[in-house]
């Protein structure tokens, strides 16, 4: 496997630990659908949670959010409707992408961009 994808599933794992320390319950990951793949889906507070995951090694050339592009979206509304239409869930639902930073020391540091699109 390329390291870029080594990468992005720690990424993944740091963020849904993250996620599940401030309360959030882990209920699929890595969800596919056609082209589509959804990093983390959880829930929270009665929502159900889209999450897209972006790695970044710093931010001087943006922020995780700015990586999410219009066709990417559409292809995780996608996703989710079926998602939504598989589990049968008829509450409410936000999409989230959660930025995963290292710093120059090593260190993860986490950044949540909630109801980021839709």
């Amino acid at each position: 496997m390329a390291e870029h994808n080594d990468t992005g599933r720690l990424a993944e794992q740091l963020a849904a630990d993250w996620l599940v320390s401030k309360g959030y319950e882990l209920l699929d990951t890595n969800y596919r659908h056609g082209h589509a793949e959804i990093d983390l889906i959880m829930q929270h507070r009665g929502l159900l949670i889209f999450v897209e995951v972006k790695f970044r090694s710093g931010t001087g050339f943006g922020y995780s959010e700015e990586f999410v592009d219009s066709i990417k979206k559409k292809l995780l509304v996608k996703a989710a409707d079926h998602y939504i239409h598989e589990k049968d869930w008829h509450k409410d639902i936000r999409f989230d992408i959660v930025g995963v930073y290292k710093d120059r020391n090593g260190n993860f540091n986490f950044r949540q961009f909630e109801d980021a699109f839709y």
